[in-house]
């Protein structure tokens, strides 16, 4: 039977990597950087596909399955509510990133900025919070 108990840490590092690099691509923007920018994003939209097929891969039936959290008192609740934002805002930053990539990419500036105040929060959020999720779910509580 294959063991696939590193993907977990595979996928938190993943997401650890997705925020750096969020934060450190919004640096070279606000510096107007603008080439730094797009292939440190570019690199953070790949960094995040990588993750989501690990996450998908690691989820299928059969491989990880359902990973209960065990911990009780005051940090249930505040798993869950991390879990349930973060699962959430999951879904919704797919498209966002989506269309902010392509309006940066086809040179609408205007455009791709205007979205991008909504997306980098939500997505530097998502990925911050993937990793909270694995401490508590697997280190914390493990």
């Amino acid at each position: 039977m294959t063991d696939y108990s590193i993907f977990p840490k595979i996928n938190a590092t993943l997401n650890g990597c997705s925020a750096v690099l969020l934060v450190v691509g919004h640096r070279l923007i606000v510096r107007g950087k603008m080439a730094a920018h797009r292939a440190v994003m570019l690199t953070a939209f790949a960094t995040s596909c990588l993750f989501l097929i690990s996450y998908l891969y690691y989820h299928w039936p059969h491989h990880g399955g359902i990973i209960y959290f065990r911990g009780t008192g005051w940090i249930r609740p505040v798993y869950f509510t991390i879990l349930i934002s973060h699962t959430i805002l999951a879904v919704v930053i797919v498209p966002l990133v989506l269309i902010t990539l392509s309006r940066g990419l086809r040179g609408d500036f205007a455009r791709h900025r205007a979205i991008a105040r909504w997306t980098y929060p939500l997505w530097l959020y998502v990925s911050v919070t993937g990793v909270i999720v694995y401490f508590m779910l697997f280190q914390i509580t493990g």
